[in-house]
């Protein structure tokens, strides 16, 4: 598997011009058209932010397919697997480029750390509307007219605020997409509870501990972090907070039908730490597990 270290290693390996700043590359299709990408599994020493529409072929990030059908915006951090196979772009598209090293003594050094899309899968992109897609546009094309116009002192921070302003309208625009699928994230929450009862049901419980977000983002095919900003959106609570909710609902059946110590209760749950689970029993419920077997004894 091939890694690119530095933005010129992908861009003489690709055939692309070389990038004005080593640090920063920019691409837009129209510089690639009829450019059709060989079978290829790469990872990068950088963040890479993209608008694209594919003609044909698969890129893949991890296990899951890119949609190739509509445009949409997508998000690589450094490390990130990618596969690609005779891909074939439409004009109407661009790529950028960010080494971390052009981020660093920058607000945006920290910042870009915190946009969890760019822990997504490649099924999860961002799908624009005409309008957003504008938005994104006219951004980029402030970033490429500095880009090109005999960089200076002052090149670097406007560049960085458009990038900024690209990152911040895709959180505005991921929320939206997450309340126009509403009911894809009706079915997911369904899912996860299925999920999650069976997990119980199986006795991987006792086996195996208690359920990890990874696990359950595995069994519904999507990233941990999309997971949990979907739930997180849709329910106020995440995907852990799901978890310990469906975990002290049995522990609530447990206490009151078993003469189990609180501590036997904890572990029967898959918790090591019993003084955890009592815990997190009063933050969910209001009571400790001692006070809530007691009133119903009572």
């Amino acid at each position: 598997m091939i890694n690119y270290k530095t933005i010129s290693d992908l861009y003489t390996s690709n055939g692309f011009p070389p990038p004005e700043n080593p640090l920063l590359g920019l691409v837009t299709f129209e510089e690639l058209k009829g450019c059709t990408f060989a079978e290829t599994e790469f990872t990068m020493d950088f963040y890479k932010i993209a608008l694209k529409k594919i003609k044909s072929g698969t890129i893949l990030y991890g296990k899951t397919k890119y949609d190739h059908n509509n445009g949409s915006m997508a998000f690589v951090k450094p490390g990130q697997k990618i596969t690609m196979s005779d891909i074939e772009v439409t004009e109407k598209g661009f790529m950028i480029y960010i080494h971390e090293d052009f981020l660093m003594n920058t607000n945006l050094y920290s910042e870009i750390k915190k946009y969890g899309f760019f822990d997504y899968e490649v099924n999860e992109a961002l799908h624009l509307s005409p309008k957003e897609e504008d938005t994104i546009w006219d951004l980029f094309k402030k970033i490429k007219l500095e880009y090109y116009n005999n960089q200076d002192d002052f090149s670097k921070d406007i560049m960085l605020t458009h990038i900024d302003s690209i990152l911040k309208y895709s959180q505005r625009y991921y929320k939206r997409q997450f309340l126009n699928r509403t009911s894809l994230s009706g079915t997911i929450i369904t899912k996860f509870t299925q999920i999650l009862k069976s997990y119980f049901e199986s006795g991987k419980l006792q086996k195996e501990g208690l359920p990890t977000v990874t696990y359950m983002a595995s069994e519904l095919s999507l990233s941990t972090r999309y997971l949990s900003d979907l739930l997180k959106q849709e329910t106020g609570k995440t995907a852990l907070d799901h978890i310990h909710i469906s975990l002290i609902t049995e522990a609530k059946n447990l206490l009151i039908s078993t003469d189990n110590t609180v501590s036997e209760t904890a572990y029967q749950l898959g918790f090591e730490n019993p003084p955890y689970f009592s815990r997190l029993f009063k933050k969910e419920v209001g009571l400790t597990p001692t006070e809530y077997r007691e009133q119903f004894l009572n």
